[in-house]
């Protein structure tokens, strides 16, 4: 898998460094530069903190077309609404079909300058648009910002996902459940917590807690022993004698 971050007409050097950090710490290991107005510089460096060596392979082109040539798919980041409509992604969809499409060749994002952002030049090399959702009062996002946001959901999309926790026990069985909620219902109407005369609407609550609850077999073997706890200290009715 071949995903590319591309810059074009980069202004600022510290931007510069401050993507390549980015996109190191999600994995991503392809930058490409177009028409950089300072590179390399040293405040790039500086601002890589670490990511120098992604700095060291980054390849630069003169133009968007030289930098994606080799690319089967590419997406252009833009917060600007376009006269031309384009297929439009946010940055969890945009992240997932590059990776998708990455299975077939290189694919690319690509970010423009920092105060001017993609041209409509520079998006007719692009397949879609990339729009990241933000306060719309207040929408522009720092450039490596930008980059981190789309190479975070790029991660997401890869990454393997943590286990899930697993259970000590088998989940309860339904037949357990109802030996449970039988004795839970004696219990209550012994406290004199349930009111005998009206026991669902209680009862189906408490049901509906339980199956959020998904308590499994060893687990309801200790509510059923703090129940039958507190029904020893219960006076016994003749019926249970």
């Amino acid at each position: 898998m071949t995903i590319r971050i591309v810059l074009v007409g980069t202004t600022h050097p510290g931007n510069i460094g401050a993507v390549a950090r980015a996109t190191k710490n999600m994995g991503l290991d392809d930058l490409a530069l177009v028409a950089p107005r300072y590179f390399p510089h040293d405040e790039a460096t500086a601002r890589a903190s670490g990511a120098h060596d992604l700095l060291e392979r980054a390849s630069v082109h003169r133009t968007l077309a030289d930098a994606v040539a080799d690319c089967s798919y590419v997406v252009g980041a833009s917060a600007r609404s376009r006269a031309i409509n384009w297929p439009c992604l946010d940055a969890r969809d945009a992240a997932a079909r590059l990776v998708a499409e990455s299975a077939g060749g290189t694919v690319a994002a690509v970010f423009g300058p920092e105060k001017t952002g993609l041209s409509n030049a520079d998006l007719d090399l692009c397949d879609a648009l990339l729009s990241i959702p933000a306060n719309p009062e207040f929408s522009s996002l720092n450039l490596a910002m930008a980059v981190q946001v789309v190479t975070y959901e790029i991660r997401a999309a890869t990454a393997d996902k943590p286990p899930e926790y697993a259970p000590d026990a088998p989940a309860a069985t339904h037949e357990e459940m109802e030996h449970f909620y039988a004795h839970l219902e004696r219990t209550m109407l012994r406290t004199g917590f349930l009111d005998p005369d009206n026991p669902r609407h209680l009862m189906r609550r408490l049901r509906r807690l339980f199956l959020r609850a998904r308590p499994d077999q060893n687990e309801v073997n200790i509510l059923r022993g703090i129940l039958s706890s507190v029904d020893r200290f219960l006076p016994r009715k003749a019926e249970d004698a």
